[in-house]
């Protein structure tokens, strides 16, 4: 395994933009819930302005239902006052949105350089190895996602791990994967070290 693909030199390669539009999935509607924090979080913008509310509209739609839906992401379009396109380009744009279903627990493996040169493609092997998945995959019981990651912005505590684009587990080894998916399943997110991200 590695983080760098041989490339094909002295053949002309074109690259080609494929644009892979997310699964429509069932009927979506904010929850009342959901939509009256984004009423509350919109209303810090302009009325002309709203749009600038997809990313946590975004956010609620994950909260909702683990991923984004074709329907999820025309209802946000709906709801803000913009095209789908434009909601499915910011959706496609950042990392943090998931366009199909993805465990409970999902393991994004840094592997920019200091995680890389820390081991962290052993780290996503053995990831891999003891939940029978691929890079992207989610295991049998749909607990854990596993992906790989560019920099999380905790260099100094190589490798890292971040869970559900929210907790850091710092200092990973091979030797403790076990012991990470193990305490996740027994204590959650409370089982996690280092430097964490708490809502307010």
């Amino acid at each position: 395994m590695s983080f760098h693909p041989q490339m094909p030199y002295g053949t002309p390669q074109w690259h080609r933009s494929e644009r892979v539009l997310a699964d429509e999935g069932p009927p979506f509607a904010f929850t009342p819930e959901n939509r009256q924090k984004l009423e509350e979080i919109a209303s810090h913008y302009p009325p002309e302005r709203r749009v600038s509310a997809v990313l946590p509209a975004l956010y609620l739609v994950q909260e909702q239902q683990t991923h984004l839906t074709g329907n999820a992401m025309a209802h946000v379009a709906e709801v803000i006052g913009c095209s789908r396109a434009h909601v499915e380009d910011v959706a496609s744009y950042y990392v943090m949105f998931f366009t199909k279903p993805v465990g409970k627990y999902v393991l994004q493996v840094c592997r920019t350089l200091a995680c890389a040169l820390n081991g962290a493609e052993h780290v996503t092997a053995e990831l891999c190895r003891q939940l029978g998945v691929a890079p992207g995959g989610t295991d049998a019981a749909g607990e854990f996602t596993v992906m790989e990651m560019e920099c999380l912005g905790a260099c100094d505590r190589a490798p890292v791990v971040m869970v559900n684009n929210e907790h850091w587990h710092e200092c990973q080894s091979p030797e403790a994967i076990q012991a990470l998916i193990r305490d996740l399943r027994e204590k959650g997110v409370a089982a996690l070290t280092g430097c964490h991200h708490t809502k307010e």
